[in-house]
């Protein structure tokens, strides 16, 4: 399974970006766009949030991979990113935002995890031994 270690940093979306593209290949170009919008979304919660409480600068990190699989017959490629910070299961109790009001009269927050479910055909959290693990998986033989 590749895996690529980065800083849990906004900065380390571009990093993360090309470990995709390059783990998808040209074959895959239409699922590029709705996985990096997803696993772009996940980095940056977890760059502003997980590790709030955590002073060591180099202890801040978090863990991308990506496999393929076979689910209920149809091939996926399944993306997870783990990091170490606080506990926190961005899908329990997330709201579906109305976005059918303006921007300036919406709530704020909610908005990147109704992305990643919308785009995504299977999303999971799971917790255990310090860590965060969210697994997302794409519909890869199918259009969504």
């Amino acid at each position: 399974m590749p895996e690529i270690t980065l800083h849990a940093a906004v900065s380390s979306v571009q990093d993360a970006m090309h470990f995709l593209r390059e783990q998808l290949g040209e074959n895959h170009e239409d699922l590029a766009a709705h996985v990096e919008l997803a696993v772009e979304e996940l980095l940056v919660n977890v760059a502003n949030y997980a590790y709030q409480n955590d002073s060591a600068e180099k202890s801040k990190k978090l863990v991308l991979g990506c496999r393929w699989v076979n689910m209920d017959g149809h091939n996926q490629f399944c993306v997870w990113l783990r990091d170490w910070g606080r506990p926190f299961d961005p899908f329990r109790g997330a709201s579906t935002p109305d976005t059918s009001l303006s921007v300036e009269d919406r709530d704020v927050g909610g908005l990147g995890v109704h992305l990643i479910k919308h785009v995504s055909s299977h999303y999971v959290y799971s917790g255990a031994d310090g860590s965060n693990t969210v697994e997302l998986y794409f519909m890869a033989d199918t259009a969504r």
